[in-house]
């Protein structure tokens, strides 16, 4: 068995710039969000906030409404 194709592949980490750039929202209020407890999902590494790429697309997609 080869031990490289067992290893998951890392995922990408966005650090809070680039989901504000992404979502078009001011840092602050990515702050403000997580403080509330809702906003896209997070994690700490060290002391650096970092999201995980497919979980904030997903919580993007998650909140699409259907006009009624």
């Amino acid at each position: 068995m080869d031990l490289k194709t067992m290893t998951p592949k890392p995922r990408p980490l966005w650090g809070t710039e680039e989901v504000a750039d992404y979502l078009g929202v001011p840092v602050k209020t990515l702050y403000k969000w997580r403080l509330e407890k809702h906003g896209p999902p997070w994690l700490r590494v060290g002391k650096h906030l970092r999201y995980v790429e497919e979980d904030v697309v997903a919580w993007v997609e998650g909140r699409k409404q259907l006009a009624s």
